[in-house]
């Protein structure tokens, strides 16, 4: 299970990055930012940017560990042929 979860968490890291990225360019017309350090980039985007990736990224994680969860019940259900 611990390998199957790892490969989910990543696999859902990934895509979230990508969701949050292409929403990111949608909304504000400006790719994401790469580096929150960047002068050209103001404190409400940074911030914004910062928030809206962490939850994105807990929600996925969360989300990907309750589908390994599922798939391991459902697994050790099936009864042996």
């Amino acid at each position: 299970m611990k390998i199957g979860t790892a490969v989910l968490t990543l696999a859902a890291g990934w895509l979230a990055q990508k969701a949050v990225g292409m929403i990111w360019e949608k909304s504000t017309g400006r790719s994401a930012p790469k580096d929150l350090d960047n002068d050209e980039i103001t404190i409400v985007q940074a911030v914004t940017f910062a928030a809206v990736s962490g939850g994105v990224a807990v929600l996925a994680r969360r989300l990907a560990h309750r589908g390994a969860a599922r798939a391991v019940a459902r697994f050790a259900a099936k009864p042996a042929a």
